[in-house]
């Protein structure tokens, strides 16, 4: 019997590619604190002062992206403190297509995953600064605050992080969109300033979203499903606007 189109069920779609958008060092760096600040999970007591922060710095942000940042920090207000984390807990924590930590989408919970992580450490001391929580370091708000912070010095350990693990950010798109959440525009503005994707990427995405994150694999291998990233080690420093809202801690390493 053929139907008209579903009625109960369907499998996970991609959505269409998101344009870039054209904006300096400077503007980037904003846009990607604004969204790790509010990617973080909203303490209690911290909300406001986050959303106020956001607020302050959206005027460095260009247009369209400043709208989606914009967008979610009306729609926090609305929901209020206490709803608004109840909603993440239940995307977020529940949703194995909505992970905030990167490796789950190469490699899912596997015995790759140690592997994942230690390279995520190593880029992480290589682009001068560590982690002064117990987060994970494939956190994505740990990799964009990363990035805020390393932007003023030209430094590219951060850029190379987000772009060799973009099919699983545009999952985390895709199926935040599906379900609604206010947290979509934040993915959305974060994948706006990236560069655009590639025929060969896109059609990994695709695969990705009806497939989801793998699962355990015959056999061990050390040979990781994303490109590793070059060493180098510029002279870090905070980055001064949002130097009291850090949200993860990541910091200069001590010398």
């Amino acid at each position: 019997m053929s139907a008209p189109g579903a009625l109960f069920v369907r499998p996970p779609r991609a959505l269409e590619p998101l344009e870039a958008v054209e904006m300096t060092a400077s503007q980037r760096a904003a846009a990607h604190m604004c969204a790790s600040l509010l990617l973080d999970y909203p303490l209690e007591g911290e909300l406001g002062r986050r959303l106020d922060a956001v607020e302050e710095a959206l005027e460095g942000v260009p247009g369209v992206v400043r709208e989606r940042l914009a967008g979610f920090v009306s729609e926090a207000r609305r929901l209020g403190e206490r709803a608004l984390a109840e909603h993440y807990v239940d995307v977020f924590d529940r949703r194995r297509r909505c992970c905030l930590y990167l490796t789950y989408y190469a490699v899912g919970d596997t015995r790759q995953r140690g592997a994942a992580l230690v390279a995520f450490k190593q880029a992480l001391a290589a682009s001068g600064y560590e982690m002064v929580s117990d987060e994970l370091p494939d956190y994505l708000p740990v990799v964009l605050e990363l990035s805020a912070r390393s932007a003023e010095h030209g430094d590219e350990i951060a850029d190379a992080l987000l772009a060799s693990h973009r099919e699983g950010i545009e999952v985390l798109r895709s199926a935040l969109t599906d379900i609604g959440s206010p947290y979509a525009s934040l993915v959305e503005a974060v994948c706006m300033t990236l560069a655009p994707l590639d025929g060969a990427t896109a059609e990994r995405i695709r695969r990705l979203v009806a497939a989801g994150p793998p699962t355990e694999t015959v056999g061990v291998t050390e040979v990781l499903p994303f490109p590793s990233v070059p060493v180098s080690m510029p002279v870090a420093g905070p980055f001064q606007k949002f130097q009291s809202e850090a949200v993860l801690g990541v910091a200069p390493v001590q010398e």
